[in-house]
């Protein structure tokens, strides 16, 4: 398939062409948002979903298929952060905290954003693997913390312990780790009577959640305009840099085209689930909507969009 095809299969997918219509929605002034717990009960949903999908598949993967894309997951979880600080201090001018506070948001990782990327990933390429959210768990800590460390030994102060509590005991990993459990544990018999809502029901309720998360992407984006050209060019220079990366690490680990360039996706993406938790409680002083308005207003339409494609594009030219 070539980059073209990529772009407009990925362009008039139902889950992007959902997101589309959340951004319109907020350009027109309408109405359109869901309720927050109704938010908050699809999102726990995908987690889950994503950790049972994952448990279940990964029965079947061996350690020689997994130690590798798991040791270069750990690889990106501690390069993202870094380097994402040293940009946010030198190019986009912002302090040690805001630079840390972005660096956990864009050294871990968007659930959404890789289950979209794996869903694009292996309609091109079936023999996408399997275990791919095993890694997604493996991604979303040690970026947050390397980030918060980074802040408070700069600054001399910040509650790391209370966040790094925040980090293990919070949602996102507690439904990523608790679903790979579940799915890893349960018989092939007894996770076929909860595939149908698990499995079957997924690509809609994404679709609902890409929805939802259009109309907040179009609020936070307004809001980032006045933040600057650079932290702008920063939300999307990152992912090309770090999806790059995670391609190259993911082709070298033994992963499929397929699983590169998911990889890759999750590595260019940023968290708005678990980081913003974090660094609410490790750095008050944070400007948490700044974050927000980069992750989320620009870095996962751009990934959603242009991004996911490419790190396949870029993925097939290495196979």
């Amino acid at each position: 398939m070539s980059a073209t095809e990529l772009v407009i299969e990925n362009l008039t997918s139902p889950a992007v062409l959902c997101f589309v219509i959340g951004l319109l929605a907020v350009a027109v002034r309408s109405d359109l948002r869901l309720p927050d717990q109704v938010g908050s009960l699809i999102s726990t949903y995908l987690l889950l979903a994503i950790g049972l999908k994952g448990g279940s598949r990964l029965k079947d993967a061996s350690v020689g298929d997994i130690w590798a894309p798991v040791l270069v997951t750990l690889i990106l979880g501690a390069l993202t952060p870094v380097v994402a600080f040293v940009v946010g201090r030198r190019f986009a001018r912002l302090g040690v905290v805001d630079s840390a506070a972005l660096a956990a948001h864009f050294g871990s990782v968007s659930a959404v954003t890789f289950t979209a990327a794996e869903v694009f990933a292996r309609s091109a390429d079936p023999s996408t693997e399997g275990f791919l959210p095993a890694l997604v768990a493996i991604l979303e800590v040690p970026g947050i913390v390397i980030a918060l460390v980074l802040a408070v030994r700069l600054t001399g102060s910040g509650r790391l312990r209370e966040a790094v509590r925040e980090v293990l005991t919070g949602k996102s990993v507690l439904l990523l780790l608790g679903g790979l459990l579940i799915g890893f544990v349960a018989s092939d018999d007894t996770f076929a009577k909860v595939s149908p809502f698990f499995i079957d029901l997924f690509p809609g309720m994404l679709c609902l959640f890409l929805l939802d998360l259009g109309t907040l992407a179009g609020q936070r984006f307004a809001y980032l305009r006045r933040a600057g050209a650079r932290l702008m060019t920063m939300a999307i220079g990152l992912p090309i840099v770090f999806g790059t990366i995670g391609v190259l690490l993911g082709t070298a680990s033994g992963l499929s085209a397929g699983g590169a360039a998911v990889l890759g996706a999750m590595a260019a993406s940023a968290s708005y689930i678990a980081a913003p938790a974090a660094v609410r409680v490790a750095l008050p002083d944070a400007d948490i909507g700044l974050c927000l308005g980069a992750a989320i207003g620009v870095t996962f339409p751009f990934n959603l969009i242009v991004g996911i494609p490419l790190y396949t594009e870029i993925s097939q030219l290495l196979n």
